[in-house]
């Protein structure tokens, strides 16, 4: 009987308390209120960002279609020949 006992008696495992894993826990959530709104500033920062780079794209395809054809263009014409894409233009439209 004494030998079960002592057999059981070594075989127990080293794991983590409740108490442990709770206070990592906490660690984590803590850490996550600290960075998810810094995360959503930045994404607002990346779509300016993005949309004033379309603008400039755009404006300078335009003055490389004045400067190739003697006029100003308006959107559909650069769209129908290939200057800039569909999305560009629709982008430009919202951002001016």
């Amino acid at each position: 009987m004494k030998e079960n006992y002592r057999k059981m008696k070594k075989k127990t495992v080293k794991a983590f308390t409740l108490v442990e894993m709770l206070i990592v826990l906490l660690i984590i959530s803590v850490l996550m209120l600290l960075f998810v709104p810094n995360l959503s500033k930045q994404k607002a920062a990346v779509d300016e960002k993005g949309k004033a780079a379309v603008v400039k794209v755009v404006e300078s395809q335009m003055e490389l279609y004045e400067m190739n054809h003697d006029t100003k263009p308006n959107l559909n014409q650069l769209v129908s020949e290939g200057y800039i894409t569909q999305k560009q233009a629709d982008t430009y439209g919202k951002a001016k």
